[in-house]
């Protein structure tokens, strides 16, 4: 258990859906739902009334869409993470709304535990993706012929990105290297700069798109 509690806020029109995940995140003692919205025209004064953590944000909400709402998150500097939830797999939408802004994204499909887990990653200030959309995601991505934007990293900031593009957390890539996890964070910094990408998320879509695998072996 810990003293810090997140504070969420669930945006879906659909009442079991609500229920069914206030459910799941009452098991959790360090997760609260403080509020509700059915409507899309109520979710920016709810935000700015119960200044919640997280935004559970379903992408269909009546009133505004959830891109919609996002943008408008985004454009008026409403501190809150914002988490889609959603049926929609397609990857012109996925990237729609990581463009918009928001730190992760997971379908209605999720297990109740990646749900939690989302919650948890993004609070502590990483990005979520799904991980039955992150094949997808990268097979939207063409690589060019050459890699050599790799050669701007140095070995450690290479490793770092390598184990990125592998899923891992910042604390499993500091385990593996042996690092503490502020040096991996300090490194991924450095890493977005040189690659000119803004978040790991897309980091680890570029190294995979670039075969990051293919460019260490050669190093070898």
């Amino acid at each position: 258990m810990t003293d810090k509690i997140i504070r969420v806020m669930l945006a879906d029109d659909f009442e079991i859906i609500r229920e069914g995940i206030k459910r799941v995140l009452s098991y959790e003692d360090d997760i609260k739902v403080v509020c509700e919205s059915v409507d899309g025209n109520d979710v920016i004064s709810q935000l700015k009334l119960f200044k919640p953590e997280i935004l559970l944000l379903d992408m269909s909400m009546p009133g505004h869409t959830g891109l919609e709402l996002l943008k408008m998150i985004r454009s008026e500097e409403i501190p809150v993470k914002v988490i889609v939830l959603t049926i929609e797999r397609g990857p012109d939408m996925i990237n729609a709304f990581i463009e918009a802004g928001a730190d992760g994204y997971v379908t209605k499909e999720s297990t109740t535990a990646e749900i939690v887990e989302a919650i948890r990653t993004v609070c502590s200030g990483n990005k979520y993706l799904d991980k039955s959309l992150v094949g997808m995601i990268f097979n939207r991505y063409k690589a060019p012929e050459k890699t050599s934007v790799f050669d701007d990293l140095s070995d450690r900031e290479l490793q770092i990105l390598y184990y990125v593009s592998k899923g891992l957390s910042n604390k499993e890539t500091a385990d593996e290297l042996y690092l503490s996890e502020k040096t991996v964070k300090n490194n991924l910094t450095r890493i977005f700069k040189k690659l000119e990408v803004k978040d790991r998320v897309h980091a680890a879509v570029f190294a995979v798109t670039q075969n990051i695998e293919e460019y260490m072996k050669g190093r070898k």
